[in-house]
């Protein structure tokens, strides 16, 4: 049976950085999926998840601990209402067209007919990020491209579909883990693991407090700033001298405030990607 999901629609003023934060405080919530919009977001989740045992819907009950909303920096507004029975294979399908990065890596669903480039790879998004529409994900596999990846034991964190992973064992590196936070991201990862024949990624449901014991010659972490921030003094402990840092889910702007971070932890700026204001960074780890 479909299950039914509750739709949030988000005005945010500005939209950035405030929509990205918002995301991610919606994400520890519960809310599974997200459309970024012009003018803010669209959230999803589930019914059953937030109103087990047909207990009655109180739409606001679900954001009284997101505190962007009581923050005076901004100006967020939204409307909620219930969304019976959507066929998310079908509105995804409606709107998904195959893509190719630097004419070597193709993402493509399974019903995309097969292209002639290096790299093709298999995705059946449903409500998980990444499909290399959105320009992180995009800049993130043109990093992939240019490096050489062989042998490397790799760590794709906030993995969401597994298009990241999927690409660095393609191109030689093994093993990897892909780790996310989210259930639904972790189920379809490991559904695109499969269908891409993929056999040295790990798929985990879990954040990067897992990463305690971890080493990687590789971190591609494309999630959002604050947690990025967060989370790049783990990162930076998980990487030995010349590990690769590979960060995007932020804004040009937030360029600085990263590049300061990674510094502190001995991560130093390499270059970056632009595209439509969203940056993907490359750092390398040295000896301070």
């Amino acid at each position: 049976m479909t299950p039914i999901y509750l739709g949030y629609t988000f005005t945010v003023e500005p939209v950035a950085p405030a929509t990205e934060i918002l995301i991610a405080e919606l994400g520890y919530a519960g809310f599974e999926s997200f459309t970024e919009t012009e003018t803010g977001v669209i959230a999803y989740i589930q019914k059953e998840e937030a109103f087990p045992n047909n207990t009655p819907i109180d739409f606001g009950s679900l954001l009284n601990d997101i505190q962007i909303l009581q923050s005076d920096e901004f100006e967020i507004s939204y409307t909620a209402e219930e969304i019976e029975q959507v066929n998310w294979n079908e509105e995804w399908e409606k709107n998904f067209d195959p893509i190719e990065v630097d004419g070597r890596c193709a993402v493509r669903a399974p019903f995309h007919k097969k292209t002639a480039v290096e790299y093709d790879i298999v995705i059946e998004p449903k409500m998980s990020f990444g499909t290399g529409h959105h320009e992180t994900t995009h800049m993130m596999i043109k990093h992939l491209l240019k490096l050489d990846v062989t042998g490397k034991k790799t760590l794709d964190m906030g993995c969401g579909t597994g298009v990241l992973a999927i690409l660095a064992e393609m191109k030689g590196a093994y093993p990897i883990d892909a780790i996310d936070i989210d259930n639904w991201c972790y189920l379809n990862s490991l559904e695109n693991v499969e269908r891409n024949n993929c056999k040295h990624i790990t798929v985990l449901e879990s954040d990067a407090s897992v990463l305690a014991d971890k080493k990687y010659d590789l971190i591609i972490a494309n999630i959002n700033r604050n947690i990025l921030l967060q989370d790049i003094p783990i990162y930076a402990n998980c990487l030995p001298v010349d590990g690769i840092l590979l960060l995007s889910g932020f804004y040009t702007e937030d360029i600085s405030l990263i590049t300061e971070k990674c510094n502190e932890n001995g991560l130093y700026f390499v270059g970056n990607y632009e595209r439509n204001n969203w940056v993907a960074c490359k750092f390398e780890k040295r000896v301070s």
